[in-house]
């Protein structure tokens, strides 16, 4: 296994320490709550680079990335759901749904032989929703516009890039010209 890919790994491997760091009612445990999630972000965009200065792009890294992504942020915005509402339900829907309309998109054009790759605004959704996250995770009272800002941002940028996925995939859910629907 590349490095790359153990990278990937360990993105995942944090994310339990992470959210047990998060739900501990202490000060100290935020900032160590932060330094894991910083540090599980960091792995995010070295695994990428590393992979293509390197020339080990794999399967498993395009298909784990990411899941790992996905993994990192969405059980962090429930938990802090659950945490007094640091993160509005309706916000932690919006990002879970574009989860599932993307990777739907991306099984439907995987099953007709086309790999719809990560777009560059899927990228800065990403970024935005963790550059979020960890602003919430310490959760200062003079950082509580920033904080609602880049959330509301992140948000933002979620809804766009779900409909660009759409827009630029819609062929795949075409089948002789017309628009295919099944159940």
């Amino acid at each position: 296994m590349n490095l790359p890919n153990k990278l990937t790994l360990l993105r995942i491997a944090l994310v339990p320490v992470y959210l047990v760091l998060q739900a501990m009612d202490a000060r100290w445990t935020a900032w160590a709550a932060l330094a894991v999630f910083a540090l599980a972000a960091l792995t995010d965009l070295l695994d990428g680079k590393l992979a293509r200065a390197r020339g080990q792009v794999t399967n498993f890294g395009k298909f784990m990335d990411p899941i790992a992504d996905k993994l990192l942020v969405i059980p962090a915005a429930v938990l802090m759901v659950s945490q007094g509402g640091l993160v509005p339900a309706w916000v932690c829907i919006v990002w879970v749904a574009r989860e599932f309309v993307v990777s739907g998109l991306r099984m439907v054009a995987a099953e007709r032989g086309v790999v719809i790759p990560a777009g560059q605004m899927g990228k800065v959704k990403a970024a935005a929703q963790m550059a979020a996250i960890m602003l919430l995770t310490v959760n200062l009272p003079w950082l509580g516009w920033l904080s609602a800002a880049a959330l509301y941002l992140a948000t933002a940028l979620t809804v766009l890039s779900c409909a660009q996925y759409v827009w630029e995939g819609r062929y795949v859910l075409k089948e002789n010209g017309k628009l295919k629907m099944e159940n």
